[in-house]
């Protein structure tokens, strides 16, 4: 009898330039009984050489600004343009593939307060000097004179663009709505909370629904207000003034807070009477906070001199970034693909960070992307180990940073002790627990 067999050449299961032959694989788990303290060292070992190749800081734009940088804007449309404002009224565009200065405008007398793109590629400008100006820097014709200008009565605090219209915001005691397709430079609508005279400090236009609007004023108040009924919507009064405030660009109903206590607050604007999340780690004042575009991040800066990301759904950073040389941090923005971060500080310098340390830049081979997503892999499987933990964790901070935050712990801790002691010695119910995402709530109104 005649049977017939398939038959492969030896090459074809060979590695290239090799004779001998590759052998196939069993994965059969009785066969290797020291898979998992394999796995345990590949992913120590990645774990530490992803500390090791660490290197956040890119470097820095230019020659940057002659007083501190005070706001910054990325425009929506383009990835490689950036603007920012300082303290001595200047204006600068940059491109960050080169990072050299594009564009640059003495248009205010006093500090930029604001800065947004809008939908044509033009730059709107607001400052202490009372007035909004109009700039366009991509035409070569009008460089450095502003295309229009806006009138206040009071010094302007923060500027935002509308997603879609040619309509923008801007904030002093009140918010003013402008449209850029009309000459007059009267505004279309005022809003403010009725027998509210407070500066408003910082707005923010919700870029998914479009027609609410939210601000934070010196009143420790955030109010939001709908432009449907040129009303506002409802109000919230925390234990402290608010310095910025920052829409997620995938959940439209979610906004986080940059608190003077050290914290940043997330909120749901539909349930304001307790916070989503609170962010603990810094120091001092938080000056400014910003989502990724993903939404699943934010980065944000402080007055002790650094810049931290955090994960959204954690409480803790999960970075710090720092150089001796850079101040009090005022700005902070990501780009719009997400890779990277830029800070502003009292320094007059912008700086570019990676958004993940130890991320290189450039194009992979297949085996390295294979050998990264398996490190990573492995990482996220051994993540709960003490000494995997304690080294992905672990970083170094400046001195003054970590003095300050073991005085923090333990007034926090004192405070604590205090509340305890009260509680024990009082009658049962009259001092209640609160969480701590609701203890900064002082009232709600609608």
């Amino acid at each position: 009898m005649k049977i017939k067999a398939l038959t492969r050449p030896t090459s074809s299961h060979q590695a290239p330039g090799s004779s001998a032959a590759r052998q196939p694989r069993n994965l059969d788990p009785a066969l290797h009984p020291f898979e998992r303290a394999r796995e345990y060292s590949r992913a120590l070992n990645a774990t530490k050489i992803e500390r090791m190749f660490a290197k956040p800081f890119v470097g820095d734009l230019g020659k940057g600004h002659v007083d501190g940088v005070y706001v910054m804007s990325k425009d929506p449309e383009r990835l490689d343009v950036f603007a920012s404002g300082s303290g001595d009224g200047v204006v600068k565009t940059w491109d960050l593939t080169s990072r050299e200065e594009t564009f640059k405008a003495d248009g205010h007398e006093g500090i930029v307060k604001g800065l947004c793109w809008t939908k044509d590629q033009r730059l709107l400008s607001c400052a202490s000097d009372k007035t909004i100006k109009l700039f366009d820097p991509a035409n070569t014709n009008s460089r450095s004179v502003p295309l229009a200008t806006y009138l206040g009565n009071t010094a302007f605090t923060g500027i935002s663009h509308h997603r879609s219209l040619p309509n923008f915001a801007a904030s002093s005691s009140a918010i003013s709505i402008y449209d850029l397709s009309r000459s007059s430079s009267t505004p279309l609508q005022t809003l403010h909370w009725p027998n509210s005279t407070d500066t408003i400090n910082a707005l923010s236009w919700n870029q998914i629904e479009t027609s609410v609007l939210a601000s934070c004023a010196t009143d420790r108040s955030i109010i939001l207000y709908d432009l449907r009924t040129s009303s506002p919507l409802s109000k919230v009064t925390l234990a402290l003034a608010s310095n910025a405030i920052a829409w997620n660009p995938m959940e439209a109903f979610n906004f986080a807070v940059a608190s003077e206590d050290h914290n940043i607050y997330m909120f749901d604007m539909r349930k304001l009477k307790r916070a989503l999340n609170v962010y603990k780690d810094h120091v001092a004042a938080v000056m400014d906070v910003e989502f990724s575009p993903t939404g699943q991040e934010l980065v944000s800066a402080s007055y002790d001199k650094t810049i931290r990301l955090w994960d959204r759904a954690g409480g803790h950073s999960r970075d710090i970034y720092h150089t001796k040389r850079m101040q009090r941090v005022f700005s902070c923005k990501f780009t719009p693909d997400a890779k990277y971060v830029l800070s502003g500080s009292d320094d007059g310098n912008i700086r570019i960070w990676r958004a993940n340390a130890s991320e290189r830049s450039g194009v992979k081979s297949a085996r390295q992307r294979q050998k990264l997503e398996y490190d990573n892999a492995l990482k996220d499987r051994y993540a709960h180990m003490p000494e995997i933990r304690r080294i992905k964790r672990h970083r170094h901070v400046p001195k003054a940073v970590k003095k300050a935050g073991e005085i923090k712990g333990e007034e926090l801790a004192a405070i604590k002790r205090r509340r305890e002691n009260e509680r024990k010695h009082s009658k049962k119910g009259s001092v209640p627990r609160r969480s701590e995402r609701e203890k900064m709530v002082l009232a709600t109104e609608q």
